[in-house]
């Protein structure tokens, strides 16, 4: 199993330096990967998410910038949020400059208040998720200029440059049937939240019985701290999600201050590498 870990993004632990710090501890362990989530305005009376909350794709330029092969993954991009061309300018930016890199968790949202914020139709969420997903699959491999006809979006022979190094891996969240749905047809994995192993079995099956290849990669963020948590119950918890098909597994520290962060990262590799 591969493992992957979120950066401190977020709340009291955020900032510059800890984001640098803990990207390349994570390199310099052996994570396969970092990670971070995407809210861009949170509701006052919201108890959830937190509201500090650096952007992610700034975040992760700092963290490329202070690595060299750790991978780089947004868990998860809400596409409805943003123009999709932007978004493919932004992504194949980053990847070209940090060496092909990028992995992007992608999905079609949940926060209504966020979307009223943006002025995106909540409604629409999903019909502008999976055009997304084809925008960005267009400006990325498809013809050069782009052609591209939507329901919101339009390309008439647009150049669209850079290109990624190569493909950009997409795995889609969510457990919806929309959400299991999209990944099996316009993803290249899926990356599912908050589960557990009797939760992500069935999921995992139905995935699976649509794409079969061990190419189609099945991820899971978890929200475990090595400091305060059973790291014999996630040791043991790893082993049944790799039981259960989860080839990569993203842990999500909860300490508020640099250092009891990077030890709870620190006690979190050994616990988990080796995990088959």
């Amino acid at each position: 199993m591969r493992l992957g870990v979120h950066l401190p993004q977020y709340g009291r632990a955020a900032g510059p330096d800890t984001i640098r710090r803990a990207a390349i501890q994570a390199e310099q362990l052996g994570f396969a990967d970092v990670w971070v989530s995407d809210h861009l305005a949170i509701p006052a009376d919201a108890a959830y998410p937190p509201a500090f909350l650096y952007e992610p794709i700034v975040t992760l330029t700092w963290a490329a910038a202070a690595t060299t092969t750790v991978r780089l993954g947004t868990s998860v991009l809400v596409l409805p949020y943003r123009h999709p061309l932007h978004l493919a300018k932004e992504l194949a930016s980053l990847d070209r400059l940090s060496g092909g890199r990028v992995t992007v968790g992608a999905a079609a949202g949940w926060l209504e208040g966020e979307f009223q914020a943006l002025g995106a139709p909540f409604g629409e969420r999903g019909r502008r998720t999976d055009e997304a997903i084809d925008v960005l699959r267009a400006c990325w491999e498809g013809d050069d200029p782009v052609d591209f006809a939507g329901r919101t979006v339009t390309l008439r022979k647009m150049k669209v440059q850079p290109r990624p190094v190569g493909r950009i891996p997409i795995w889609v969240g969510g457990a919806s049937p929309p959400a299991l749905r999209r990944a099996t047809t316009r993803g290249d994995g899926w990356h599912g939240t908050f589960m557990n192993p009797e939760q992500v079995g069935p999921v995992i099956a139905e995935l699976r019985s649509a794409r079969p290849e061990p190419e189609f990669t099945i991820s899971l963020r978890v929200a475990w701290d090595g400091v305060s948590g059973d790291r014999q119950k996630m040791r043991e918890e790893a082993e049944a999600f790799a039981g259960a098909g989860v080839q990569h597994l993203v842990v999500s520290p909860s300490q508020g201050e640099e250092a009891a962060w990077l030890r709870s990262v620190e006690l979190l590799w050994e616990t988990l590498s080796g995990v088959p």
